[in-house]
């Protein structure tokens, strides 16, 4: 059985770590991202995320040098995303450091890109994040850094990117983003029971049950965010929780262990 998966994700905005609530409200700064990534590299983390926030709106990649500066001083996986609209810009991600891309908004305007791009780098590299909001009508998929809602409904947008060969699906609520308030548990068991690629459930970690109910809900991996910056969890107190309470979970090393 694959183990379970845990991932800090990181929000650059101007070569600074931020975070916000439901993508958009109170915006705190986080610290130096190449600092940071360090120090959670020391935690034996399983992967990390970076998202360049305002790479889409402002119609640019994202910023390749602090990728690079981040490879230069760890050794765990990382997934890029934010603005990605080319092959091109994809390579040179990979070249300078990143393991993984993400991709949101290319993959709503031009289904056939994240096809291609599986082709060319291989399904593992390509990452298919799935922002939504969920109401009366459903669960409906946003572009633009959540600022465009689609008319795509979140479970079956994922499967058709599974379809289209992307390597894992990151379901990002936004209406739990930063609320700390628990993950969607719905959304994961309703997916995780219909995709064969691993899912990453994202949004709303905020205690160590959390953890574990995203988890034992189908979930491959977990993203954390504010409860990393903002309390006193740790990498390490996720993982020995989910181990001592029988969860699948990689004993913990950093890179340079």
């Amino acid at each position: 059985m694959l183990k379970k998966r845990i991932i800090p994700k990181f929000l650059i905005r101007d070569g600074r770590l931020v975070k916000g609530i439901e993508f958009f409200e109170q915006w705190r700064e986080a610290g130096n991202p190449v600092s940071t990534a360090k120090v959670y590299d020391s935690y034996g983390v399983d992967e990390m995320i970076f998202l360049d926030i305002d790479a889409t709106l402002q119609n640019r990649p994202p910023e390749g040098r602090i990728i690079e500066k981040v490879s230069e001083e760890v050794f765990m996986p990382l997934t890029v995303g934010g603005g990605i609209t080319t092959l091109q810009q994809i390579e040179a991600l990979l070249k300078a450091g990143a393991d993984k891309v993400c991709i949101n908004s290319s993959a709503i305007d031009r289904p056939g890109f994240v096809t291609q791009a599986a082709s060319r780098f291989g399904d593992q590299c390509i990452v298919v994040a799935v922002d939504y909001r969920t109401g009366p009508e459903g669960s409906f998929v946003y572009r633009r850094c959540g600022t465009e809602r689609t008319e795509l409904d979140a479970v079956e947008w994922a499967l058709r990117m599974e379809d289209a060969h992307a390597g894992e699906i990151m379901m990002t609520s936004i209406d739990r983003d930063g609320t700390m308030e628990g993950y969607d548990l719905e959304m994961i068991a309703a997916l995780s029971d219909r995709l064969q690629k691993p899912l990453i459930a994202s949004s709303g970690a905020g205690t160590l049950k959390h953890c574990m109910d995203a988890l034992d809900a189908g979930a491959s991996a977990i993203t954390i965010s504010s409860m990393f910056l903002f309390t006193d969890q740790s990498p390490i107190k996720v993982r020995s929780y989910l181990s001592t309470n029988g969860r699948n979970v990689r004993s913990q090393h950093g890179s340079r262990s």
